[in-house]
């Protein structure tokens, strides 16, 4: 016990000084009128407006407009979105039970079978593991 000291040393506590935000606030800026100090007031030059949010567009809207080239997903192709109803019709199985296996939504099973899912290589794969058939080709 001979080696414990206690520090008496006084802890002051401060509050932090006002931020930015806080000396702008109304109450702030009244306060420092009535006393009579310098008040400097900015307008932002696009406030109030939607300006920023549609200047650069025009340019960009005619470059979409000329350009022709027709971007779109790639889809489940015809052969796959078959090899996929037999196997699964082959194991007897329903698009909820196959997609349960698989662990993805019925939905997913859907719209591949519909061919309106954009092809995804590692919901393929656990096709052909949960089905044990081939469904892709020499990729």
């Amino acid at each position: 016990m001979a080696g414990i000291t206690q520090d008496w040393e006084p802890v002051v506590i401060r509050k932090k000084a006002p931020t930015s935000a806080a000396r702008k606030d109304e109450k702030a800026v009244n306060a420092a009128r009535r006393v009579g100090a310098e008040i400097e007031t900015v307008r932002k030059s696009n406030a109030g407006t939607n300006k920023a949010a549609s200047s650069g567009t025009s340019l960009n809207t005619r470059k979409l407009d000329e350009d022709t080239e027709n971007l779109a997903h790639e889809k489940v192709p015809t052969e796959l979105k078959k090899a996929i109803m037999q196997a699964r019709m082959d194991k007897k199985l329903t698009q909820a039970q196959l997609a349960q296996i698989i662990n993805e939504k019925p939905q997913i099973i859907q719209e591949y079978e519909s061919g309106k899912a954009i092809p995804n290589q590692q919901i393929i794969s656990k096709l052909e593991r949960a089905l044990g058939a081939k469904l892709r080709g020499k990729k």
